[in-house]
């Protein structure tokens, strides 16, 4: 799960109540499907810094909420909003999700990028632009042994 940590970041993520947060604004259809269809609670996530001086892995979270219709689209002082989305017919979804650990040091994307264990991985596919990306289970075991974890 990408964000740019100018935005969020996961000491932001370590000081909300129960380090856990719903993440919002996705604007994505294809995102917005797997947090409405695919992705449940007790999944795991890495957390994921994108556009930044060192884009990389930082740490762990588990999803403590399935997809439900992201409420930050029905408020027109929200940066989300979108006047298409209603209570009745909601546009985006959003999961809450709960720190489970940060890493010591970032997995960065040029050392994810060198390791041929990860070279399908899908967020290192060209043109990839999604802000959520799945992770086989051998990949999630290579980035946490990158991680030193």
């Amino acid at each position: 799960m990408k964000c740019e940590p100018k935005a969020y970041n996961i000491d932001d993520l370590s000081r909300a109540p129960d380090k856990t947060t719903h993440w919002e604004g996705v604007r994505n259809y294809q995102v917005r499907n797997m947090l409405r269809d695919e992705i449940k609670e007790g999944d795991r996530a890495f957390f994921y810094y994108s556009n930044a001086k060192e884009p990389g892995v930082v740490g762990i979270m588990k999803i403590v909420k399935s997809g439900y219709p992201d409420f930050c689209a029905w408020d027109p002082e929200n940066r989300y909003y979108d006047p298409d989305s209603t209570p009745e017919n909601p546009r985006w979804y959003m999961v809450d999700v709960q720190l489970v650990k940060k890493f010591d040091t970032i997995v960065l994307l040029s050392a994810l990028r060198a390791n041929p264990l990860l070279q399908n991985m899908w967020i290192l596919r060209k043109g990839n632009r999604l802000s959520i990306t799945p992770v086989t289970e051998t990949e999630w075991k290579e980035i946490l042994y990158m991680a030193g974890t």
